[in-house]
């Protein structure tokens, strides 16, 4: 509620009435006046409430009459009264109804009471209530009530006392306040303020208002009383103290600034008074000090009041801070400076200094008070540790020391050489707060604190440092902005700093760095509390960027190694920094050599232990000790490089240096993108960090990243700064790595990295010093140098690449291969791990910018390409992922001249002998790649054609040929012959895997790519690519080696096929030859184009016999596969029937036919046509189809002739048995080889059956008689031999048959003088026919023949090397082929003239006349078969030209061959059946058929030596001949009755033949017919005999037989007899027959049965010869 409210002024009005009811109430009895006064007051105040609207304005107006009751009440001087009175009086005052005159009333009534003593108190309370209410005081009353007030203080009541000095400071202040209101309501108002004169009057000075002056004569009052002057205004003062005088003097001073500073009256007060005053109130302190310091003068001198000088200091720093402006040309004494010695007065000095730095305006003139403060302030930081007890009680040894790390002090504190000064909280930094110039009411100086000047001697220091960069740098500040303005507005020009700008600052850093960084480094050194550590360190390094951006190098290189020094352990001998601060800047420096102290834990210092590691020097050292407060410095340096880095210059090389060593020490190791991480130590006593610094590391590794990621704001020149400086830092780590393989300093290569990570933008203008410096590390002798080395290069051109540049890589190609190259240079480097890194680099750059590389290809092809074979398996597995990567994805994105280079490095992969898989994979990537190329070709030849006419058009300027490989074939058939000649290359690898996947390749390449290429360019493809392929096989397979390769590290089992190189060799021999010769067949019309066509022909030709004819199966066996290709007998389509069809029928990977699968991840490539357009279009020439007939029929025939002479030569030289002694080893030829060369004849015979002649016949069959006589190794034979059950032909003989067929079906179709060709075919056939019984010898080679099938399971596992073969069946098949062909051509003129019948008897009765000593006994069986088909063919035709003589030989034969047979002298084996038996009878009655068949009936056209030869044979065979040795069973089953029955009735039938032409016939039969009965008789008797010997034993049943036989023989004999003529039979011949009878009868006794049977048979016909006889002489005469 407010005074003025009516509420308010109700209440005063009763308020007021009451105080006057209680007054008049109080004075009823002792002072009725004033009781009456009381009354008249009520009426008063009631009539003026009734009359006045305005209540309060009226009572001011009546004010005196109002207050007067009260004065009177006062006056009696009554306790009680005068404290209503009071109390009243005051309520008045605060409701301000107080007028001018009243207030003065009071005011001397105030004064009595004083005068009396009476409630001091009070009248203090109404005095101030009285001034600070309102202003009506002024002038002569206000000074009277202030020394009311002074005159109260000096009281003996210590209460009155101390409020009576609150209320004069607070008055004082009113009076000042005042004054400051009045000025703000002048304010607008501008005076003309007369000129102040030098000594105008002191009673008043007529310029001032009336509260000015009212403040101006109480300040020069106070001066007065002060000096112990007499007041001019406050006039009735009776004492006054300094003290007091001195603080209100300080109070207005400090709190009034604004009044001094504006009134030129107040100042010139300053100026004459006070600063006098104070100089001269000093004087007995400097009196006491040079009293003290001449210890010689005895004079006694008065020693320094403390209060006094107290408040002086407090009154000077205020005069400092406010007024140095004004009293800038005042003398300082230069005492005053020095007056801080005196320890009791040290701080407030300090203080001061602090503050008149901070407000220092710096002129010139005042430098040198400027420096001297500074000097004085390090000078006494100093003595406080060098004098141990100058007046300083506080410097006590450190308080115990022991332990390993001293005596941990939770005070914080300075220690230095064992002086121990503890620090003191002295103040919040930047508000210097003096607690000993509070002191106001200490009469002595106060016992003073342990350590306490030094803690504020210390905020000064700080203070001091902040002032002046604060100072400077807002400054500089101003001025950078002014220059930024500038620059906007005038872009063109340049902005120059006003000159001398910059002097002044420079000036005031040069005068005190040596004082400041002297004392901070000593406080530094002695710090043992974080906090103060840290405000040295911060004030340290404002210092250093201070003097950075003022360009002042000494400064700034000490302060760093300042810092520097205090990061390291103490004594650690880093040459950088004990290099003295003068030759700072051109100091080489090193660290090489360096001696490390190693300063115990347990030294002076009493700093905590954090950890403990190795110091970084050449020669391994023990340990150092970091302390709590190295790292605390370490991280200062950290932000100094961090905020200041643009400043350091070349100072950067100290500050690396130490941080360097500091993260040595640490153990922090680097991490990707080269960020130090806390790792593991690698040797030595291992680092040992506390758990304090553990968690610390991680935000120091993590400020030290930051540090360097921060240069990317520095500008250009401090960058290079930086990066020299970690270069230098870096080759010094390298020199202390050599030779040992230590751990090296990783530091420097880590923060090259991370500086050039972040400066991708400018990344040119450091790319060079960078990439070039980390070159040298990557070839570094120490691994781990060269690892990181490798890590930051390789990282630094993975961010170059993938840095957004602008403008993009891809328009700025100069700095692609800027950024490229160091990757390229990485290849020379022979460290395989740097490799890797490289390459895995490699691999990255392309998963991440493969795309963009463009010009770049080149040089990363180089370096996949850059493999060698010493550098290891894992090296060459990441270039060829790598390589892999490009081949799938990036072919379409390269330019294309850089594809050969792709085709070159996957064939340099496939060469490399590391890892066999990769180089199998390469070859599947060549194969990927002509894939591409395929599908591409079109855009490819436009894009290389381009590109050639560039190069052609540079070669002609500067007058060169063109040099590129298969120069004159175009661009894209180049490429292609480079792939061939790369495939071309692996196919003579060492190893076969390798050769045999390259040479599939190559071959499937060209049969499915091959039409791309132009006409001319096969030329070069068959003689530069393929027989030159062909002729490095050949060679490499003849000089092979034959040693038996051993499995292959012992887990890989190596087949016996492929066991020594030479069969490893043979396989590609095989496959390349296979190859040719496929590329020859399906491009036969292609090729036949070309012009040496026959040349190429006969070099193939030549490469399948040499390979024929190796001495390897599968190699031979091949050629001849080849040769049959080339001869078409597998005959290809026409490239122009359907091509399509070709490439699905060629061994041509199904990628071919639908292109978009094999295209590569992701990437499909559109194709443009269809694959035979394409085809069409590339190879017009080769499409067209010679029109038929018009081909050269002449070169044919040359080129077939070619073949069969290369057929051949082979079959010569490889069926021709050996010569001389056979070793084991020489060489046979295998079963399937002859086959397929004889196979190879029948079609190549269709070819030049033309002129096949007679001559050439005979050397086909020496080649079938050769092949057929090989002989088998004994362990192949289990497979060619048939099972000894079947008996089958082997294919080589299937074969040999096969072309024998060829031959007569051709002769049979052919033209007659072919058919002189018949002889020599059945020459041939029957010379294999004798193979059933004498199989042919191959040289002198010992066989074991495999004999009767039935035999032959025993010899086929003989020990023998060789086996024959089985030739019975081959033999029999001859024998079947030749009557099939006799049959045909029984009468052709040849086979008549040539004899040919007689020569198959001849050849027949070898096989005849073994009979059962045949191998086979199918073999006889059919050669009587065929003898009797052969002569009932061939004897008609020779009876036919019986009269020619051309037969005459040929019956002599057949007589022999019938003689051999019938009677042969092999014995039936043992085991022969009777079945069997009878079957083989049956054949010779067949024999005995045809004779009396085909032969007797003709026997006149038939020699008759022939016939008789016969008759005889059928004679010998009628009588049964029974070799003595037989048993009776073999005799009973052995008797060939059926054959002898034959025989005898063939004889018989031709022996009474009535048509006997010529006498000698008749001779015949009668000679045949007397041995018939002689032989009878002999048998009858003989049976006779035995029958009589036997007694009582049946006889042999073969006995019985044979006796039954004769008997049946006789009857037969007989009944001939009866029917012939009588004139027929001779004479001999009845005696004969009648000679038997009696012998017969005499057999009439016999025991058998069958025989008396057959007796009774044989007798009964004799009855028709019992007749009387005749006369003898007619008997005589017939």
């Amino acid at each position: 509620m407010s005074t003025s409210s009516p509420e308010a002024v109700k209440k005063l009005v009763e308020n007021m009435q009451t105080d006057l009811r209680s007054l008049s109430m109080e004075c009823k009895k002792k002072f009725p006046p004033v009781k009456e006064a009381a009354e008249s007051g009520i009426v008063k105040i009631k009539t003026i409430a009734a009359r006045n609207t305005d209540i309060l304005s009226a009572l001011k107006e009546n004010s005196s009459e109002v207050v007067q009751p009260f004065l009177m009440g006062c006056g009696t001087k009554e306790p009680k009264i005068t404290q209503l009175c009071l109390a009243a009086i005051q309520r008045l005052m605060s409701h301000e109804v107080v007028s001018e005159a009243a207030a003065g009333n009071i005011i001397n009534m105030l004064w009595q009471l004083m005068e009396n003593g009476l409630e001091e108190l009070k009248l203090l309370q109404t005095v101030l209530v009285l001034l600070t209410t309102n202003t009506v005081v002024h002038d002569d009353v206000l000074s009277k009530a202030i020394v009311l007030c002074f005159r109260l203080h000096f009281t003996k009541d210590n209460i009155t006392n101390n409020t009576a000095a609150a209320t004069v400071r607070q008055v004082v202040t009113v009076v000042f306040e005042r004054m400051v209101a009045e000025d703000e309501r002048f304010k607008g108002i501008v005076e003309q303020p007369p000129p102040v004169q030098g000594n105008s009057n002191r009673r008043s000075v007529s310029t001032l208002r009336p509260s000015a002056k009212d403040a101006y004569m109480l300040f020069q009052d106070l001066c007065q009383l002060v000096n112990a002057d007499a007041p001019y205004w406050l006039v009735g003062m009776t004492e006054m103290t300094r003290t007091f005088g001195l603080e209100l003097l300080e109070s207005v001073l400090n709190d009034f600034p604004g009044v001094f500073l504006q009134h030129q009256e107040f100042s010139f007060l300053l100026k004459e008074r006070v600063c006098p005053l104070v100089i001269k109130l000093f004087s007995p302190n400097i009196k006491f000090r040079q009293g003290s310091s001449s210890s010689a003068s005895p004079a006694p001198v008065e020693k320094p009041y403390f209060p006094i000088c107290m408040r002086l200091l407090r009154v000077v720093s205020v005069l400092i801070k406010h007024f140095y402006s004004l009293l800038v040309r005042e003398d300082f004494p230069p005492e005053m400076n020095e007056v801080h010695i005196q320890t009791k007065h040290a701080h407030f000095c300090l203080l001061l200094s602090s503050s008149f730095c901070q407000s220092y305006d710096m002129k010139q003139h005042s430098t040198k008070v400027f420096r001297d403060i500074v000097n004085a302030l390090g000078s006494f930081i100093q003595s406080l540790f060098i004098v141990p007890n100058a007046g300083n009680s506080a410097a006590v040894s450190a308080p115990g020391s022991g332990g390993a790390g001293g005596t941990m002090t939770t005070q914080a504190a300075f220690e230095y050489r064992g002086t121990w000064i503890p620090l003191m909280a002295v103040s919040v930094q930047g508000s210097a707060k003096a607690t000993y110039l509070e002191m106001l009411d200490k009469v002595e100086p106060p016992s003073i604190p342990e350590g306490y000047a030094m803690s504020v001697a210390f905020s000064a220091l700080l203070d001091l440092v902040r002032g002046i960069t604060s100072m400077i740098e807002r400054e500089l500040g101003a001025e950078e902005q002014e220059a930024a303005e500038f620059r906007e507005a005038h872009p063109e020009q340049e902005w120059k700093p006003q000159p001398g700008s910059h002097l002044v600052w420079e000036e005031m850093v040069s005068a005190c760095w040596c004082g400041l960084l002297a004392a901070l480094s000593l406080l530094l050194d002695a710090s043992t509390d974080e906090t103060a550590t840290e405000n040295i360190l911060k004030a340290e390094l404002t210092m250093a960027s201070l003097c950075g951006r003022l360009g002042l190098v000494t400064p700034r290189d000490a302060f760093i190694t300042a810092i520097c020094k205090a990061s390291l352990p103490p004594h650690y001998a880093l040459t950088v920094l004990s290099s003295n601060a003068t030759n700072l800047s051109n100091k080489a420096y090193s660290i090489q050599g360096q001696t490390v102290q190693i300063i115990s834990p347990s030294s002076e210092s009493h700093q905590q232990v954090v950890a403990v590691g190795q110091p970084l020097a050449a020669q391994p050292q023990g340990t150092v000790v970091l302390t709590a407060k190295n790292i605390q410095c370490m991280r200062t340096l950290l932000n100094l490089a961090h905020c200041h880095g643009a400043v350091l210059g070349t100072s950067w090389q100290l500050v690396l240096a130490t941080l360097q060593h500091l993260v040595w020490i640490l153990g922090l190791k680097p991490s990707a993108g080269g960020a130090l991480k806390p790792g593991r130590v690698v040797e030595g006593p291992s680092t040992v960090l506390t758990t304090a610094v553990m968690t610390d590391l991680p935000i120091i590794s993590n400020i030290l990243s930051r540090l360097f990621e921060s240069s990317q704001y520095l500008d250009d020149v401090s960058l290079h700064h930086l990066i020299n400086g970690l270069c230098s830092l870096s080759l010094e780590a390298m020199e202390l790595a050599y030779g040992n393989n230590k751990e090296p300093s990783l530091f420097a290569v880590a923060k090259l990295l991370e500086t050039g990570l972040v400066n991708m933008d400018r990344i040119e203008i450091l790319w060079r010093p960078l990439t070039g410096h980390l070159l040298e590390v990557c070839q570094h002798p120490n691994s781990r140098m060269r690892e990181w080395g490798a890590e930051a290069l390789t990282a630094l051109i993975k961010a170059g690449l993938s840095y957004k540049h602008d403008p993009p890589l891809a328009q700025n190609q100069r700095l692609q291969l800027l950024l490229l190259n160091p990757l390229k240079e990485l290849s020379n480097v022979l460290h395989a791990d740097i490799r890797q890194k490289q390459l895995e680099s490699v691999l990255q750059i392309l998963q991440s910018q493969g795309d963009c590389l463009g010009p770049g290809w080149p040089l990363v092809l180089a370096v996949i390409g850059a493999i060698r074979n010493d550098q290891g398996e894992s090296l060459i597995r990441t270039a060829f992922q790598c390589l892999q990567l490009v081949v799938t994805d990036f072919l379409p994105t390269m330019p294309c001249t850089c594809l050969q280079i792709v085709v070159d490095v996957a064939g340099s992969f496939g060469l490399q002998n590391q890892e066999l898989n990769i180089s199998l994979t390469s070859i599947g990537l060549l194969w990927n790649i002509s894939d591409y190329f395929f599908q591409r070709g079109e855009a490819i030849t436009q894009e290389l054609e381009r590109e050639e006419e560039l190069m052609q058009k540079q070669a002609r300027e500067q007058g060169e040929t063109l040099n590129r490989p298969f120069h004159p074939a175009p661009p894209f058939d180049c490429l292609w012959l480079c792939l061939y000649a790369k495939l071309g290359e692996l196919c003579v690898d060492p190893r076969p895997a390798v050769r045999k996947s390259a040479g599939q390749t190559l071959f499937s390449t060209i049969a499915a790519h091959g039409t791309l290429l132009q006409q001319p360019t096969w030329h070069i493809v068959v003689w530069k690519v393929l027989f030159q392929l062909l002729d490095c096989v050949r060679t490499s397979s003849t000089n092979a080696d034959k040693e038996k390769i051993e499995s292959g590290g012992g887990n890989i089992l190596i087949h016996h096929s492929r066991d020594t190189a030479e069969k490893q060799w043979a396989e590609t021999w095989v496959l390349t030859l296979a190859g040719v010769a496929r590329i020859f067949n399906t491009r036969r019309y292609l090729l036949q184009q070309l012009g040496d066509f026959f040349e190429a022909w006969e070099v193939l030709l030549n490469h399948i016999q040499s390979a024929a004819l190796s001495k390897n199966n599968e190699v031979s066996l091949a050629a001849l596969k080849s040769f049959q290709e080339i001869l078409q007998i597998v005959t290809p389509v026409k490239d122009s029937d359907k091509v399509v069809d070709t490439l699905a029928a060629m061994v041509v990977p199904p990628v071919l036919i639908d292109p978009l699968s094999a295209s590569g991840p992701g990437r499909p490539l559109v194709r443009s046509d269809s694959l035979i357009e394409r085809l069409t279009r590339y190879n017009g020439a080769e499409l067209q189809v010679p029109p038929p007939g018009e081909e050269s029929a002449l070169e044919d025939s040359a080129l077939w002739w070619s073949a069969w002479n290369t057929w051949y030569r082979t079959g010569t030289d490889s069926t021709r048995p050996p010569t001389g002694p056979i070793e084991k080893l020489s060489f046979i030829p295998s079963q399937p080889f002859l086959t397929a060369l004889i196979q190879i004849f029948p079609a190549l015979y269709q070819h030049i059956k033309s002129n096949f002649s007679m001559e050439d016949l005979k050397k086909l069959g020496v080649i079938l008689q050769g092949a057929v006589s090989v002989p088998i190794s004994s362990d192949a034979s289990p497979f060619i031999l048939p099972s000894y059950t079947e008996a089958v032909l082997t294919s080589l003989q299937e074969a040999v048959l096969t072309a024998l067929d060829v031959l007569q079906k051709a002769i049979c179709v052919g033209p007659e003088n072919l058919q002189v060709m018949y002889p020599a075919i059945f020459e041939q056939l029957l010379l294999f026919v004798k193979f059933s019984c004498k199989p042919p010898q191959y040289g002198r080679m010992d066989t074991k023949h495999v004999a009767n099938a039935k035999y032959n399971q025993i010899q086929l596992f003989a020990p023998a090397e060789w086996v024959a073969l089985n030739y019975v069946p081959f033999a029999e098949r001859s024998l079947e082929v030749m009557e099939d062909l006799y049959h045909k051509t029984a009468c052709h003129k040849a086979v008549i003239n040539e004899k040919v019948l007689q020569n198959i008897i001849k050849t027949l009765r070898i096989p005849l006349g073994l009979k059962y000593a045949c191998p086979s006994e199918s073999t006889w069986k059919l050669a009587v078969s065929s003898l009797l088909k052969v002569l009932s063919i061939g004897l008609p035709v020779a009876r036919q030209h019986a009269s020619s003589g051309k037969f005459d030989t040929m019956w002599p034969e057949l007589a022999k061959a019938f003689e051999d047979f019938l009677f042969t002298k092999s014995t039936p084996p043992d085991n022969l059946s009777i079945q069997e038996f009878q079957k083989n009878e049956a054949i010779d009655v067949e024999v005995v058929k045809l004779i009396s068949t085909e032969i007797l009936p003709f026997s006149n056209l038939i020699p008759k030596d022939f016939v008789a030869q016969i008759m005889a044979m059928l004679n010998k065979g009628s009588i049964h001949s029974q070799p003595v040795s037989f048993t009776e069973a073999e005799i009973e089953q052995r008797m060939r009755e059926e054959f002898s029955k034959v025989c005898f009735e063939t004889l018989l039938q031709f022996s009474f033949s009535s048509k006997v032409s010529t006498p000698q016939e008749g001779y015949i039969s009668r000679m045949a017919l007397s041995v018939l009965l002689k032989r009878s008789q002999d048998v009858l008797r003989r049976y006779v005999e035995d029958e009589r010997l036997s007694g009582r034993c049946p006889l042999p049943r073969q006995q019985v037989t044979e006796i039954i036989f004769v008997l049946k023989a006789i009857s037969t004999l007989m009944d001939s007899l009866k029917k012939t003529q009588p004139e027929n039979v001779d004479d001999n011949t009845w005696a004969q027959v009648i000679a038997l009878y009696p012998t017969l009868v005499e057999c009439i006794t016999c025991s058998s049965s069958e025989v008396s049977c057959a007796l009774k048979e044989a007798l009964g016909p004799f009855k028709d010869f019992m007749q009387p006889p005749i006369s003898k002489v007619q008997n005589g005469e017939s």
